[in-house]
């Protein structure tokens, strides 16, 4: 399944990996805000959410920076790259 697939049906978790600040400014609907310096301190708590976990951030480029950490711990997850991508994929589903 595609991660655009993914988002639709609402699967998993998403996590947003940019500051508090940003994320207060603008974000997904259901999203978590995880900022990516806090992710090694939060494994337990990362481990525990629903799976897959689908990473976002302003950019993509944090949000990959999360998806290598987190996958090295057999957490399956992806890089879905901006937050403004996740929530065009959200207001796609039916």
């Amino acid at each position: 399944m595609e991660i655009e697939e993914m988002i639709k049906d609402h699967c998993g978790t998403i996590i947003d990996v940019r500051t508090p600040a940003e994320f207060i400014g603008g974000s997904v609907v259901g999203a978590i805000n995880i900022p990516l310096n806090e992710i090694p301190l939060r494994m337990e708590e990362i481990k525990e959410l629903e799976k897959p976990l689908i990473l976002c951030c302003r950019s993509g480029n944090r949000s990959g920076q999360a998806q290598q950490y987190i996958s090295k711990n057999d957490i399956e997850c992806y890089n879905a790259g901006s937050w403004l991508d996740v929530n065009f994929y959200l207001s796609q589903t039916d």
